[in-house]
């Protein structure tokens, strides 16, 4: 068996003398393992850090195999992202999160959405609320996704400003002002999908409390598994970049 695609470095460990197990997220074929031999050469060190954009080939005699890599740089995201603790957060998060997903299970969509969030990674005014999107989607791609479009209480869609812990279903004014100390923020950019330029600092710690809560809610708990330090670190550099 043999496929191509491109992806995403997620981990990178030690195997013997040489090689390297490495684990991508690739566009069509999903989180894929698989033996580099050489990779931890002078050569291929600076391809297999974790957040580059690759191109892989994979081979192995039957599908259940590890099977054996061959990679390719695309692009350095590590390297451009080493001297900016606020952009290496941020990459490093990607694919620390992207761990979550199932192995070998394809979600291009959230592929692509990943790969936008990084052509972005050099402009703090913009990719921390991207990211947050990005979770929103990890969110419904593990099959947890959020209702943002109407109230759960009236079925109208005016003035949604909270989402319901419980149900993930998002809650207008009017109908949450009761509960809304049990209710969890509802920043517009989450919901109405525009620009996320000039969005204010306070709306992304929203976004990222929101979606936060339901991945370890939903995600890291049933588990047995905490929320990544890197996470809570990229958060403190957002709040800290004033962005």
């Amino acid at each position: 068996m043999q496929w191509s695609d491109e992806a995403l470095v997620l981990s990178v460990r030690p195997h013997g003398e040489t090689a390297a197990i490495v684990e991508l997220l690739t566009a069509q074929h999903g989180r894929y393992l698989g033996l580099v031999h050489g990779g931890r050469s002078r050569r291929l060190r600076p391809v297999l850090q974790i957040g580059n954009h690759v191109d892989v080939t994979w081979k192995a005699r039957i599908a259940e195999q590890l099977g054996a890599m061959t990679v390719e740089l695309r692009r350095g995201y590590a390297a451009e992202a080493m001297s900016d603790p606020l952009q290496l957060t941020g990459l490093t998060c990607i694919a620390t999160m992207s761990r979550l997903l199932p192995e070998r299970d394809p979600h291009p969509s959230l592929y692509e959405v990943g790969m936008f969030v990084l052509s972005f990674l050099d402009d703090p005014t913009v990719w921390p609320a991207l990211y947050a999107r990005w979770e929103l989607a990890l969110l419904g791609e593990l099959g947890f996704g959020l209702d943002l479009s109407t109230c759960a209480a009236q079925g109208t869609n005016d003035n949604l400003i909270y989402v319901s812990p419980r149900s993930g279903r998002a809650v207008s004014e009017s109908a949450g002002e009761p509960y809304k100390d049990r209710l969890l923020p509802l920043p517009a950019f989450l919901r109405d999908g525009r620009a996320t330029g000039g969005i204010a600092g306070d709306d992304v710690a929203k976004a990222l409390a929101l979606t936060g809560y339901f991945i370890e809610a939903r995600l890291m708990l049933p588990a047995g598994e905490t929320m990544p330090d890197v996470r809570s670190r990229m958060i403190e550099l957002i709040a800290r970049s004033g962005h």
